[in-house]
């Protein structure tokens, strides 16, 4: 599965900002997708999860400002961010959760990663 991100950038506080991540690829069936992150100096830490079926899971210092959503027919998740503070700077990467529909093994992919950057 490869990993396409896209929809960073720079905006000024109170701000928002829509990242995309499409999976393509053959023979695989997605599980969970999510988004993650990483400021300079700090480790890489989970922002938002959906699950195939739609459930979803947020880190605590997005909760009602950030929404994730994937549509499964074009395998992409969506991260849309309101209300963007500076500390929402940094790497945004998205991960993927597949299964090989021939070989049946799970496996983990990541994106390239897209910058944001929040000016106070």
């Amino acid at each position: 599965v490869q990993l396409q991100a896209s929809g960073g950038g720079s905006v000024q506080a109170g701000g928002s900002l829509r990242l995309s991540c499409a999976a393509s690829g053959r023979d695989f069936t997605i599980n969970s997708m999510g988004w993650y992150r990483q400021a300079p100096g700090q480790q890489r830490e989970l922002v938002a999860t959906i699950a195939r079926g739609g459930s979803t899971g947020y880190a605590d210092s997005v909760k009602g400002r950030f929404t994730i959503s994937r549509d499964n027919a074009k395998n992409t998740v969506y991260l849309q961010m309101n209300n963007l503070k500076p500390e929402d700077t940094a790497v945004y990467y998205c991960q993927v959760r597949a299964v090989d529909d021939r070989s049946f093994e799970f496996y983990e992919n990541w994106g390239q990663g897209t910058e944001v950057t929040v000016s106070s």
